[in-house]
């Protein structure tokens, strides 16, 4: 028996593989598109901010009109973006958003910009901005200091003034929806290129804890949310105090947080195989100071006294001099490695690095258990530890 094949049958069906495949499409894929006004001839640049790392996805050259569209593989957890135009950028997330769009000028692009399609993006703009503020303000003081308008205290004073607003605006999402991608990107916002969070104050770390518990919540397997339940550990180690949040539903021990950066020689050494069955001493430094001469004479010392008894140092200089920095480092004899970051560097952000030099003591096993605020107590620490 013969079947006749009906013209608007073959189209139903066409319709519904059609339908299911762009069902598909849309469930792996997001879209962020929009207008830059203003930028005919310039590029625009979509890229994903890691936990470590900056990576470039796609970009586009503008013309007169203006248009663009992205199209990327959806994360299987919260993950973080921005579009960047020349040094300005537009900082969003994607969760369970699929299309967003933007309406932006290229003169005023990382401020003025609209958008639709993700409340959280709304809310990231609002944070990008209190930010910006911050910063302007602090370097306004900080002028005023360096030409001796204002004492020490005062400038102290004022600075800390200046990271509470840009806190109060923080806190909103933190306390209220520390489960949104808003609240993450609030936590880690940066001042100098130093969080304005610290991890070891009381009252900063349970903002870690907030947002560390609702992302080991809602996202257990994602690697933010072992980065968060890490940095609340050592939060609570180096602050020896109760815990002011519940992690009892994870495990608890505080896993390595990694990183991987080129030495002298351009080979990328891993602080995990430095710390293989070995005492570290994690340090962050820059070598164009007034400080650094005397810390690298009190790390010589330690280094030759016990590096026999397992003791290493890996340390990773935030100088954008690489000339300098690779003069000073040929003659050292301990793992000296440089983020090309500088001060900006995101290995300094995940160790929650406020001021330098910071210096860290890892244990046998990898484990962060201690963060040195004299120079002059690492000696006995690296003892303790021993």
């Amino acid at each position: 028996m013969k079947y006749k094949i009906y013209p608007f049958f073959v189209a139903f069906v066409a319709a519904c593989v059609s339908g299911m495949w762009m069902s598909c499409r849309q469930s792996s894929d997001f879209e962020v598109n929009g207008i830059v006004a203003g930028a005919d001839g310039q590029t625009l640049y979509l890229e994903n901010v890691g936990l470590s790392a900056t990576v470039m996805l796609d970009s586009v050259r503008l013309n007169a009109s203006g248009k663009f569209s992205f199209r990327q593989p959806r994360p299987a957890y919260p993950e973080f973006y921005h579009l960047r135009l020349n040094s300005q950028l537009i900082n969003f997330a994607i969760d369970s958003t699929e299309v967003l769009s933007f309406l932006a000028d290229a003169g005023t692009f990382a401020t003025s910009y609209t958008v639709e399609g993700s409340a959280n993006a709304l809310a990231m703009k609002e944070i990008t901005l209190a930010q910006l503020d911050a910063n302007q303000a602090i370097k306004y003081l900080r002028k005023e200091y360096e030409s001796g308008l204002i004492s020490d205290s005062l400038y102290q004073i004022q600075v800390q003034k200046v990271m509470d607003t840009y806190k109060e605006t923080a806190l909103k999402y933190i306390y209220t929806r520390p489960m949104s991608t808003a609240s993450y990107f609030a936590l880690f916002q940066q001042i100098d290129g130093l969080l304005f969070f610290d991890l070891y104050d009381r009252t900063d770390s349970r903002a870690y804890g907030a947002v560390a518990t609702s992302y080991n919540h809602f996202y257990p397997e994602s690697m933010r949310a072992r980065h968060l339940y890490n940095l609340a550990l050592q939060s609570l180690k180096v602050l020896r105090s109760e815990r002011t949040v519940d992690l009892s539903s994870i495990a608890k021990e505080i896993t390595l947080l990694d990183i991987e950066l080129p030495d002298f020689h351009g080979e990328k050494i891993k602080l995990s195989d430095v710390a293989k069955d070995r005492v570290v001493i994690l340090n962050f430094t820059v070598y164009q100071s007034e400080w650094s001469a005397g810390l690298n004479t009190t790390l010589g010392r330690i280094y030759a006294g016990y590096h026999a008894q397992g003791v290493d140092i890996y340390q990773i200089s935030l100088d954008s001099d690489t000339h300098l920095w690779k003069n000073i480092v040929s003659g050292l004899p301990w793992i000296c490695v440089r983020d090309p970051q500088s001060v900006y560097s995101q290995s300094a952000a995940l160790y929650n690095v406020k001021q330098l030099p910071a210096i860290f003591i890892l244990n046998r096993k990898g484990n962060l258990v201690k963060r040195v605020e004299d120079i002059n107590t690492l000696e006995k620490e690296i003892q303790a530890v021993l």
